[in-house]
């Protein structure tokens, strides 16, 4: 079978597949302890669930309006005014089998070829594909430990042509947890005011979960002039624990919306109804529950975070949100393991911890950050011990 040269371009996506090889060897029986995915531990909220439950009893199991149900955007919009300061209205949102969907969606609406998109690194695993399956160009931006791994006002302006389409901003970022402060946020709408070519999209999928009193902000909040440029990015998989539910959504300009819908509606169609229920019900329920988990994320990093800063040449900037560790693992770079073979990469190490600690991690290269090993934390206390156990047991093992 003939596969096309754009598909043959695109790589797997390194979370997903190092996802996978965990779940393959557990099914060979091996005690594998999986940190790669960025996935919650919790499940769905029972009143989620009964919701949905009720939903396909009641019949709520047809077609819906492409957008997503209107009682469900309404939901949103009040949402992204409450919570955000932005008014949407429900024709200036939509609904998508996930927040993946969503961006897919806009870059394939939007992307003429050799338009670029510049990407602040490091990124999550999927932008730049998405890019390139949309005929655009990725444009990699270097992010510096300096900096906190965030794109500054002067690298974005160099980055910055007559070719550029958008700009994607995630905050709290995935894989490093760092959050674009206000005044982040704020210098680089200067910038951006300069460039009217230039859109953004806003990837806000993990907003409620910030540490050390930092405080979440979208570049509408403190810019509101440009929201006819701002796509912004949201879903119920991370606050929720609805990873496989697969509902997404956005705000943004109503052509672009529009475009959107129309390619929705040649791919997918609407979203599961009944998924749709159910985030309907996240979104009108109590927050008390994510409250909840952010204590619980909280311990957990603070757990994770001292087990690390006790293992020889591990480095990390402490994150400020999210649920991952981005570990810089340079000193590892060289050593040999028990059996001689020499690790040259972050790809041997994570193959190394997977084999030798039975802890499946992601390289920092698949992240476009050589050196770098991403871990989750969202695992129970007792799971995130022993794995801090295994590697650090396994780093000691090493020679030199």
């Amino acid at each position: 079978m003939q596969i096309s040269t754009k598909i043959k371009n695109i790589r797997t996506s390194g979370t997903v597949k190092m996802a996978q090889l965990a779940r393959e060897l557990k099914q060979e029986g091996k005690d594998i302890i999986e940190l790669s995915e960025g996935e919650p531990d919790f499940n769905t909220p029972k009143f989620i669930i009964d919701a949905a439950f009720k939903a396909a009893h009641n019949g709520h199991t047809k077609y819906t309006d492409v957008r997503g149900t209107l009682a469900l955007r309404e939901a949103i919009s009040k949402k992204f005014l409450q919570d955000n300061k932005i008014h949407y209205s429900s024709e200036e949102i939509i609904v998508g089998t996930g927040a993946k969907q969503i961006i897919f969606n806009a870059l394939v609406s939007t992307l003429n070829s050799n338009d670029e998109v510049i990407i602040p690194s490091p990124y999550w695993v999927s932008y730049p594909d998405m890019v390139k399956i949309a005929d655009g160009t990725p444009i990699i931006v270097s992010c510096s430990k300096e900096d906190h791994y965030k794109i500054t006002p002067a690298t974005l302006s160099k980055a910055i042509n007559k070719r550029t389409r958008w700009l994607i901003l995630n905050s709290p970022g995935n894989p490093t947890g760092a959050i674009y402060s206000s005044s982040d946020l704020l210098s680089l709408a200067e910038t951006l005011r300069q460039h009217k070519n230039v859109s953004i999209i806003c990837d806000d999928i993990y907003e409620v979960f910030t540490y050390e009193n930092k405080s979440f902000a979208n570049i509408l909040e403190v810019a509101p002039d440009l929201k006819n440029r701002v796509l912004t990015v949201n879903g119920v998989s991370k606050s929720h624990a609805m990873t496989g539910w697969r509902i997404g959504y956005a705000g943004g300009p109503l052509d672009l919306i529009r475009a959107m819908t129309k390619l929705q509606g040649q791919s997918t169609t609407n979203p599961s109804s009944v998924g749709q229920a159910a985030a309907l019900a996240a979104l009108n329920g109590s927050k008390d529950i994510i409250k909840e988990w952010n204590i619980v994320y909280t311990k957990r990093k603070n757990l994770v975070q001292e087990k690390l800063s006790k293992i020889n040449n591990l480095a990390f900037l402490n994150p400020e949100g999210a649920f991952y560790f981005f570990i810089d693992c340079t000193g590892l770079i060289g050593k040999s393991t028990f059996s001689g073979l020499k690790l040259k990469s972050d790809i041997d190490i994570c193959m190394y911890l997977l084999e030798h600690a039975q802890i499946a991690l992601v390289p920092g290269s698949e992240f476009g950050m050589p050196n770098f090993l991403r871990l989750c934390f969202a695992k129970s206390d007792k799971i995130l011990v022993e794995a801090c156990k295994r590697i650090e047991k396994s780093i000691y093992a090493l020679n030199t």
